[in-house]
């Protein structure tokens, strides 16, 4: 694994030494960022299920602020740590161990620009997942979910609307903004979101 682009480009990043842990390809991981494009730059972002630590990674590179890592394996943990000295990262980002200890950790009233999830493809209740980071984003936040393309994510859960997806190989991207206002009450629709949503690099 590489770094894609930005003032870490080309760095190399170590990978799991144990079955079990996926990362992200780097083709899936560039086609992420390209659409990403410039709302990662000063966005403080929460890279879930990080594995790797590639994605968080890869945001601090493009300019992320700040970036939190939630994982629960302790040899994902360490991992990470392996992975931020090996790019000589020392500030801009938290290693949390749950999700449940975001608020304990970074505050009350913490709350994410860019949400990027990589649960593992057995997950069978991607709804559960998506519902329990939701109130983590940030009012006009974009939350990115990757999935097993065999499994179809949800077109809306807890105040969170689908509002794009991409494939790619085996692997697909489910990409959610908070769910606007009925049109009747200020003309915003589904549409409206989509069109918001970065559009750089990449097909659907």
């Amino acid at each position: 694994m590489r770094i894609i682009a930005g003032r870490l480009k080309g760095r190399t990043l170590a990978g799991p030494t144990w079955a079990g842990l996926r990362p992200t390809s780097d083709k899936l991981r560039e086609t992420l960022f390209n659409i990403l494009g410039p709302a990662v730059r000063g966005a403080r972002v929460l890279d879930a299920c990080a594995g790797t630590g590639a994605l968080g990674i890869e945001a601090i590179s493009r300019g992320a602020a700040f970036v939190a890592f939630v994982e629960r394996d302790r040899r994902a943990r360490g991992l990470i740590a392996g992975n931020l000295r090996r790019c000589g990262v020392s500030e801009g980002y938290a290693m949390i161990p749950a999700e449940r200890a975001l608020t304990r950790r970074l505050g009350a009233g913490v709350r994410f620009d860019v949400i990027l999830a990589d649960p593992p493809y057995d997950e069978r209740d991607l709804g559960s997942f998506v519902g329990r980071l939701g109130p983590f984003l940030a009012g006009d936040g974009l939350l990115v979910l990757e999935h097993a393309r065999r499994r179809a994510a949800p077109q809306s859960v807890e105040g969170l609307v689908r509002v794009r997806t991409v494939a790619s190989g085996d692997s697909a991207l489910a990409f959610y903004r908070p769910a606007r206002p009925a049109a009747g009450d200020s003309g915003e629709t589904e549409a409206t979101a989509e069109r918001a949503l970065p559009t750089q690099g990449a097909n659907d």
